[in-house]
């Protein structure tokens, strides 16, 4: 590479054979150390400019999301049977705690495209479509919850918790997964509108997972834990609440409404945006409250793990775990008899500010059998 000095028009040199140049009021800042105020118009003009979208990627994305027209009824009986298979085979993936399995659900299920239906009616003001999308939403999850309770019928054992990863790690939504959820709808809205990067969609039908949540709310209600459903529900409307205000947005910025029809006079596109925010706003309080409470229980079992480390310390016993079983700290240790006093790990906790906590200790000792070689 090699490079000239200035010249009269700006910046000259040549890069693989070819030439580069900058504008004279660059040359002026290097030479005057001064930014010209021209730099920043470009620059933000660069950064802020988005493409549009045309009247033709508008009919596209109603083809796509919305159920009505001539094709409504193929639509329709095509979204059924989709998502009746995909909370079949979420469930069965739960229940088999496969990841996979779950994983080819969250790509069948069809969910996404009412809610992202929902987005589009909103932004073009299309008071049918907006009820119609609407009520496949709470149809579909109705749905899926039914088929969730339906096969925990069949378990041999009840599905929850502590009966499947599938389940534990789907029943503790946090603020971080409304975050997640929040750049995976964004993510979906630009590929609906883009037609370019449409091949993402797959990866946003497993990130944004709407199926095995609903699914694990009826499998988690037939095996009689509705703490644990209603958190399952808790990530679905986490999911739903992202997609829409993320979609919203998404579609302002590509203009999609300035393809729109004459606004219909019934529905207010401000009123539906002021619902769907509030929507998220609603569905934030608990999931801070559940985020504070998780970040508080960890932080209590680290210390107390702490102090169950000392209390052992010098004799041949181990900890194995501590955790949380029914809202209930327990310690468990395990070593050869004689056991170590249990009073004493009491003094412990209590002279490191754990005073007030109720803690179980499950003790299990081991029996050691040598086994002489002939």
């Amino acid at each position: 590479m090699s490079v000239d000095r200035p010249n009269e028009s700006g910046w000259i040199g040549e890069l693989g054979g070819g030439v580069i140049g900058r504008p004279p009021y660059c040359r002026e800042v290097a030479e005057s150390g001064h930014v010209d105020p021209r730099i920043g118009a470009v620059l933000a003009n660069t950064l802020l400019t988005m493409p549009t979208t045309t009247m033709n990627d508008l009919v596209r994305m109603r083809a796509n999301l919305l159920f009505d027209g001539p094709d409504a009824r193929s639509k329709l009986s095509k979204f059924w049977v989709l998502l009746v298979l995909a909370s079949c085979i979420a469930a069965a993936g739960v229940m088999a705690d496969s990841t996979a399995t779950v994983i080819g659900a969250m790509i069948v299920a069809p969910l996404m495209t009412p809610i992202m239906g929902t987005v589009v009616a909103i932004t073009t003001s299309d008071r049918a479509n907006l009820i119609r999308s609407v009520l496949l939403v709470v149809g579909g999850a109705a749905a899926a919850i039914a088929v969730g309770y339906l096969m925990g019928l069949l378990a041999a054992i009840p599905i929850v918790a502590d009966t499947s990863s599938q389940v534990a790690g789907r029943v503790q939504p946090r603020l971080i997964d409304l975050l997640a959820a929040i750049a995976t709808g964004a993510a979906g809205a630009f590929a609906q509108c883009r037609e370019d990067v449409a091949d993402t969609l797959p990866g946003v039908a497993i990130a944004i997972s709407l199926v095995p949540p609903l699914t694990v709310v009826g499998l988690t209600l037939e095996g009689g834990q509705p703490s644990q459903a209603w958190g399952a529900m808790l990530l679905f409307l986490t999911n739903v609440a992202a997609i829409l205000l993320t979609g919203i947005i998404v579609m302002a910025m590509f203009g999609v409404h300035r393809h729109a029809a004459d606004d219909d006079p019934t529905l207010s596109r401000k009123t539906a945006v002021s619902v769907v925010v509030a929507f998220v706003v609603i569905i934030a309080i608990p999931l801070g409250l559940a985020t504070y409470a998780l970040s508080r229980e960890t932080q209590q079992l680290s210390s107390v793990g702490s102090v169950a480390k000392q209390w052992v310390d010098g004799t041949d016993w181990i900890i194995v775990d501590v955790l949380n079983q029914e809202r209930q700290t327990t310690v468990v240790a395990t070593g050869p008899l004689p056991a170590p006093d249990t009073d004493e790990l009491r003094v412990l906790l209590d002279a490191n500010d754990l005073a007030g906590l109720d803690v179980l200790v499950r003790l299990g000792p081991e029996e050691r059998v040598e086994l002489p070689g002939n």
